[in-house]
């Protein structure tokens, strides 16, 4: 049974409108959900020591999705996909989660910190459930990553460039410890991936992919014009994101 936790109310955020920049990604038009927006890390406050080691809101494009979910299945993943489940790190407003739900996994799990976020993820799954396109059954709960109860069995986590640093260290120790005894139960689809030289230093994890991914045409067209008409003109666009695959062997 899909399980979805209500959050807490909050403040609307920064940048989820049209005079703070806003424009719709066709995905969201297409589909009736409400995924779009950029939402910068100081808009994201939620009253953890994590915050200011926040990035930023931001849908992941689906067609960059698509790609590295092929190519992580054509390296061979230890497991079959109807035993592993996939966890979105830093869900955000949940397209990834939606993406992935279409597929059929073990189970979906977003985690999120931010509960504005969490909420709106929560009826675009209610809109997802009543479209009948969830193949995999859904969880999604308001919690840190760095101490998120992982489940068990086999894990994809996937990140989108969630958060700095710091908090990436913190994360990938709490995978080392949480999977120290279950070697190859763990993999990592990372996109935009900022902090990969922490990965690199992380003994247990082994890069098995790592290169540019493309954007499809009708994606690099709607980020270009979302983000060239954000009003503080923090972030650029490009026609592709820099991604990593990582599998957690062991320490030793």
């Amino acid at each position: 049974m899909n399980s979805i936790e209500k959050p807490k109310r909050g403040p609307r955020l920064y940048g989820l409108n049209k005079k703070d920049g806003f424009l719709p990604h066709p995905f969201d038009l297409e589909y009736g959900v409400r995924t779009s927006g950029l939402v910068a890390g100081r808009h994201l406050k939620t009253g953890s020591p994590h915050d200011r080691h926040t990035t930023a809101y931001y849908g992941i494009a689906p067609s960059v999705f698509y790609t590295l979910v092929r190519r992580w299945r054509r390296i061979r993943p230890a497991f079959a996909l109807e035993e592993t489940t996939f966890i979105d790190i830093g869900a955000g407003m949940g397209r990834a989660m939606l993406l992935a739900a279409e597929i059929p996994f073990h189970a979906v799990i977003g985690v999120e910190t931010h509960p504005a976020l969490v909420r709106i993820a929560r009826k675009n799954l209610t809109v997802w459930r009543k479209a009948d396109r969830l193949r995999s059954p859904v969880h999604l709960v308001q919690a840190d990553a760095t101490a998120f109860p992982f489940p068990q069995g086999p894990c994809v986590a996937f990140l989108f460039n969630p958060f700095g640093a710091v908090v990436m260290q913190r994360f990938l120790r709490h995978c080392a410890q949480s999977f120290e005894n279950r070697p190859g139960e763990l993999d990592l689809l990372y996109v935009n991936h900022e902090q990969e030289h922490i990965l690199e230093q992380q003994r247990g994890f082994v890069r098995y992919f790592q290169r540019q991914v493309k954007r499809s045409r009708a994606d690099a067209k709607a980020d270009h014009a979302i983000l060239t008409n954000q009003p503080d003109g923090e972030y650029a666009s490009t026609d592709y994101e820099d991604c990593s695959i990582w599998r957690w062997h062991s320490r030793e």
